[in-house]
């Protein structure tokens, strides 16, 4: 397999994740959608990371499409459940994980527009997202070791990987005081030898 991805994209930061925790053998081809020269509308129409290029040739694109697919492959661990419901369950947490992921993308976006186009309302708004979403997942996290059942799931990569986003991108945003249960997870996740290798570089 061939994963197209950039080292900073949380999106693909999670497929790397799955990838790293169900010990799937793939080639990394680090691209990035902003470069003139990117490959990535090749593999992609949207023109975003990731994209999976199966063995077979076929490609896959849009992380929780990604992460499907590699639910399909014989490979443990099974970050979804067998029961369809309890499937649809963890997906919405994977969800509320990846719109706090996107509410802080587009925050980033605006703040690196010229001051004479920038919008702080709409900045303001993104992040409202972002708090309103974690207030959700700490309510869910609460008393829990894991997000969903009683061992790692793809919810719960989603979130962890949605909070690196945050100390990645807005270390002023101090999520942890308000959030300890969230707080607890990323400590544990973030320890995971999975996060350590595909932790982003500043910058």
């Amino acid at each position: 397999m061939k994963l197209f991805a950039s080292l900073t994209s949380p999106y693909a930061r999670k497929i790397r994740i799955i990838l790293a925790e169900k010990a799937l053998p793939y080639e990394l081809v680090v691209d990035s959608p902003w470069e003139a020269n990117t490959r990535v509308p090749s593999v992609n129409p949207l023109g975003k990371v990731p994209a999976l290029e199966t063995d077979a040739g076929e490609i896959f694109f849009d992380s929780p499409v990604i992460a499907g697919y590699l639910e399909t492959l014989d490979a443990d661990p099974k970050l979804l459940p067998a029961d369809e419901l309890e499937r649809v369950r963890v997906r919405q947490i994977e969800a509320l994980a990846d719109g706090v992921t996107d509410a802080a993308v587009l925050a980033l976006l605006e703040s690196r527009r010229p001051a004479s186009l920038r919008s702080e309302p709409e900045i303001d708004r993104q992040i409202d997202k972002v708090d309103r979403a974690l207030d959700a997942l700490e309510a869910r996290a609460n008393g829990r070791d894991w997000m969903y059942g009683n061992a790692l799931s793809l919810g719960d990569i989603a979130v962890a990987v949605a909070l690196g986003y945050l100390d990645l991108r807005f270390p002023q945003h101090e999520w942890r005081r308000e959030h300890p249960s969230l707080a607890g997870l990323a400590r544990r996740m973030f320890a995971r030898p999975s996060f350590v290798t595909t932790k982003p570089p500043v910058g």
